[in-house]
């Protein structure tokens, strides 16, 4: 019975779960610089929502790294 035992295999690679988690990590750094802008006052509009950072930079970089997120699970690091 010994012999027959199986060998638990992952479904991807080490080299996928490594560029997953910098997927991960950008799709973070978008949100993170996404937040913030706000006023403290409710009666005070603040221009600062409207920055290039949360309006272009932020939302771009969260596409970026759901991009980089789908290479890693479609990448087949078998096929050479």
């Amino acid at each position: 019975m010994k012999n027959n035992e199986h060998k638990q295999e992952f479904l991807f690679e080490k080299i996928n779960y490594k560029i997953l988690l910098i997927g991960i990590a950008v799709i973070t750094l978008g949100f993170i610089l996404m937040s913030g802008g706000g006023s403290d006052d409710p009666n005070v509009f603040n221009e600062a929502v409207f920055s290039f950072r949360r309006i272009r930079l932020a939302p771009t970089t969260v596409l970026i790294g759901f991009g980089i997120t789908v290479y890693a699970i479609l990448k087949n690091p078998k096929k050479a």
